[in-house]
This record gives structure tokens, sequence and C-alpha cells, in this order.
């Protein structure tokens, strides 16, 4: 059985039977709910999202600097961050318009204010202005950087180190050298991490069966099928349409090689902790050269939140139906350009969707006790959009490289290229 497989299998075994677990409704102290579900279960769930958290910035750090090195060699640094930065701003702007615009088509705020639906108390971040982030991107120390995960300063740093590299002579050669081997070596450990996966998702999906609000979803139905069939037609229309129009590749072979990022990034809800899985994918199944996956990645795990931004599109439709407000033709361009630049605003704050959904909500005017009304539904749904956001990151990824001339061809087209099987 490959690994997508026994992927698939251990998510509909857990959510069997997490959902089963939940039917029973044990009594709260109940030993098999205090060492099984909530001991062992989501130990599991906890620790394999660690042990892929564990690797991010070692693999981001490793992978960049051998990439940027090699960038450093060409001159492409430049060119290849435009077209990065260019295609992930463009990419959120279509995801909120298309949601702006299925959530205009569906109503779904007219249907739910019919019922009895009470918003939670719900206080809201402060998010950081795009210029604090801009100047935050520099690390005061680089060190200390990787210790807390700060991503953009992590990219920022390697990218550097690996231009010095290239610009050193015999003794950048060297220390390149070492980093090469060091690459290996931490996807080999990526490798075998991933086959770790399908018990880690297990455990995940128990987890979600017995917490999740299936009755708030039934209240929030027209919102929450709203934001899925976006997240869909996004991931399966748009994204398709833009690789094979811009790098003119097949878009059926690439959606089958990112099946396990796509899995994995659904069972966690993180496009961070999903990061080694995308990466390997993106080199070894999908063909982009380390040069430039190491660079389009990492950055799109950052800023790139399409996902998100289709959930901000259809949320605001749904808060100003509910609380019968209404949006103007000037409204709607200020979702679509606020949602598109918080993308990046907001990248290193945690539980961003909310705060960006804040900020989007402050600008046009909407009251934003009205987020409280979808927090109840959101675990499934980010699950989804962050399934679509890991996407959209090997695509850009994937056509930055068609169009640089870093994509192996041999590789796309192997079926069988960079498939985990046996103890690999």
């Amino acid at each position: 059985m490959n690994l997508t497989a026994r992927i698939l299998l251990g998510m509909g075994l857990g959510l069997l039977l997490g959902v089963l677990l939940q039917w029973i409704a044990l009594p709260e102290g109940h030993f098999f709910s205090r060492y099984f579900t909530y001991g062992v279960i989501e130990a599991g769930g906890d620790l394999f999202i660690k042990l892929l958290k564990m690797m991010v910035v070692p693999l981001v750090l490793v992978s960049l600097v051998c990439g940027s090195a090699s960038l450093g060699a060409t001159g492409k640094v430049g060119r290849l961050g435009g077209k990065t930065i260019g295609l992930y701003l463009m990419t959120t702007a279509i995801a909120v318009t298309l949601a702006l615009s299925l959530a205009l088509i569906v109503d779904p705020g007219l249907s739910a204010s019919d019922q009895a639906i009470e918003a939670p108390a719900y206080t809201a971040k402060q998010a950081p202005s795009i210029i604090d982030t801009l100047v935050n991107i520099v690390p005061d120390n680089p060190i200390a950087a990787m210790t807390e995960g700060k991503m953009l300063q992590v990219i920022l740093f390697a990218v550097l180190l690996g231009l010095a590299m290239s610009r050193t002579g015999e003794a950048g050669a060297r220390v390149l050298k070492v980093f090469d081997d060091l690459n290996v070596i931490v996807m080999k450990l990526v490798t075998m991490l991933i086959q770790l996966a399908p018990y880690g998702v297990f455990c995940l999906m128990v987890k979600l069966g017995v917490t999740v609000g299936w009755a708030e979803i039934g209240k929030l139905l027209a919102y929450f099928l709203t934001v899925a069939g976006a997240l869909a037609v996004h991931m399966l229309l748009v994204y398709p349409l833009l690789l094979k129009f811009l790098s003119g590749l097949n878009p059926i072979v690439y959606l089958r090689k990112m099946r396990e990022p796509m899995l994995v990034a659904f069972s966690s809800s993180s496009s961070g902790a999903t990061l080694p899985v995308t990466l390997r994918t993106v080199e070894h199944r999908v063909g982009v050269k380390n040069n430039v996956a190491s660079f389009a990645v990492p950055l799109g795990a950052t800023i790139n939140m399409d996902g998100t931004a289709i959930m901000q599109g259809v949320a605001t439709v749904f808060i100003a139906q509910f609380y019968g407000f209404a949006l103007g033709p000037d409204d709607f361009l200020m979702v679509v350009l606020t949602a598109t630049l918080a993308s990046i605003g907001t990248a290193a704050v945690p539980g961003v969707g909310l705060i960006m959904l804040a900020m989007v909500l402050g600008q046009v005017g909407l009251p934003l006790e009205g987020i409280g009304l979808i927090i109840g539904v959101d675990r499934l749904l980010d699950m989804m959009r962050t399934a679509v956001n890991v996407t959209g990151d090997g695509m850009v990824a994937t056509v930055v490289a068609k169009s640089e001339d870093e994509l192996d061809m041999e590789i796309f087209h192997d079926p069988e290229a960079g498939r985990v099987v046996g103890n690999a």
C-alpha cells in the first residue's frame, strides 16, 4: 500500500473512531477518555506535529542556503523573488474575489439570520502594520529567530548567507559543500519522518472527530458549504488553469504528485508543520530544482494565504448579511485589497486567519463581534484552507521553476519519482 493510501486509511479510521466516541458521549473524567482519547491519542497527534515542526528551521536554513548560493552565482535572485511574490499576491487576490462572488450568489448570511444564533464574545488581537512587518523581517539575532521559529527572518538570513557564500571563492565553496551534505542528510530525515504520517494523521483525526461541533456546522451550513465550495473551486479549477496557462504543464499530473502534502496539511491545519513534506514533494516528486523550491516553498508557507483569503471573503459577506449591512462596490474592492496585502502584513502572527478577518471587517465598518459567529465551524474549514495553501505553494514554485528552466521534466512525468516506499 503506497503512502497516500495509508494516510487516507488512517484519516478515515481516525475520523470514524472520533465520531463514534463523540456519539457515545462518555462522561467527563471517564478512564477511557482520560487515558486514551486525551492521553495516548492526543499525545500521538501532538508528537507528530512536533516532529514535523522540529524539521522546519533546519530544513529551510540548510536548503535555502544551498539554493540561494546557486542563485547568487547566476544572478537570478531578484527576478526569482519578484516572480514568486507577484504570483502569490495574484493568487490571493483571485481567491478573495472568487469568494466574494460566490458568497453574493449564495447569500449565506440571509439563511443564518433566520435562526437563533448568538455570537460569543470575541476580542480581536492587534495586527501589526505592513511597515512593521517589513522592518521585522530583518533579525536582530538570527540564532534567536531560528529558536523562535520566525520564518521570514530565517529566510532572509539564509538567503544572505547563501549569496555571501557564492561570492567568497574557495572559502565559500568549502562551506557550501558542507551545507550540500547537510541538505541530503536533513532531506533523508524528512523522508523517514513522513512514514509516520498515517499514524499521526490517525491520531489527529480521532481528536477532530471527538471535538468538532457538528451541531454548529448544521446551524451555519450555508456559510460552511460556501467556503468549502470556494476552496474546492480554487484548488481544483483556478490553480490548474493558472498552471496550464503559465507553464503549459499537465495539472492532473501536478495534483497527483501533491497528494501527500495536501493530506498532511488537511490533518495538521498548519502550512508551517507541513513544510518539510511540501518541500520534499516539490523537489523530489514534482521536479522543481532546489534553488527555486528552497526559496518559493518556505516563502509561500509564510505569506501565501489563499485559503484564508477565501474564508475572509465569504465571512465578510456572511457577517454583513447577518447584521443587515449593505456593502457597495467600493467596500468589496477594499476587502480584496486589504485581504491581499494582509496576507503579507500579518504573516508572522499566531491565529493569523481571524486577525486578518478583523482587519478586513474594520476596513468596511462591520462589527468584529461577528467573528464569534463563525468560530464554532472554523476548525474543519481551517483544515481545508491549509490544504489549499499548500497546493498553491507548490503550484507557484512549479510555475516559477518552469519559467526559469529549473524544472526537471523527467521527474515531473515519472509517476514513481520520489515516492516513499518501504523503509526509505
